[in-house]
């Protein structure tokens, strides 16, 4: 894990994925950090986090993706990923209007553990499958609106809008700590400054996020 001194990272973000089996969160988790893509994904036992390094304003940041399993009978064990998430995507597929119904129980969850600011961006995803949609966009939209959320629709089979969808919540967390001028002290070991989650403020815009928006690129 170490690198070298040109390897420095400003901040680390942990950034939970919740909603149900077989949405494609791990599918998204894996587009996001490694560009990848598996027909023939299993389903994710337990907990598994992956990390990707971004530049946004001159400064690195880590980005740590929680993928939370989605079948009930493991719900009880995540509680305790939730802790420290200062961003979260919750996934419903496009196709499932019961993944979408399941929002809302996933939304208490996640704000029953977290804290009550965290950047929260509520993701449809599989939009390859539009002939079979089950979810109508505005359904979406308006409940993002209410709960104010930010919202997507992506594709993790091609690749639509991962990118923007992560770079979104984490570029609204890094202002987040410059508005308010959230730093951390200087430490003297190697570990990265975390975001003080229960300080945030969130405004919550709840639309589709336009790319021109983005400020971030890999590093």
């Amino acid at each position: 894990m170490a690198g070298g001194s040109s390897d420095k990272i400003d901040y680390v973000f942990k950034v939970v994925l919740i909603g149900d089996s077989a949405v494609g969160k791990s599918q998204i988790l894996a587009r996001f950090a490694r560009n990848e893509f598996s027909l023939d994904s299993k389903a994710t036992i337990g907990v598994e986090f992956q990390t990707r390094t971004l530049v946004i304003q001159h400064k690195s940041v880590k980005a740590q993706i929680w993928d939370t399993a989605g079948q009930e009978r493991y719900r009880a064990v995540t509680s305790a990923y939730y802790r420290g998430a200062v961003g979260a995507l919750i996934v419903y597929d496009i196709t499932r209007r019961q993944s979408f119904d399941h929002i809302p129980r996933w939304l208490e969850e996640l704000r029953s553990h977290a804290d009550k600011n965290i950047v929260i961006m509520l993701v449809g995803n599989k939009t390859d499958l539009e002939d079979q949609r089950a979810v109508p966009l505005e359904d979406a939209r308006e409940f993002a609106q209410k709960e104010n959320l930010f919202f997507l629709e992506t594709s993790a089979l091609d690749a639509t809008n991962v990118e923007n969808a992560f770079q979104t919540v984490l570029t609204e967390i890094f202002n987040i700590i410059n508005k308010k001028s959230l730093t951390s002290e200087p430490q003297s070991n190697n570990s990265a400054p975390t975001l003080p989650a229960k300080k945030i403020i969130i405004p919550g815009p709840a639309q589709e996020i336009p790319k021109s928006t983005m400020c971030c690129k890999t590093s």
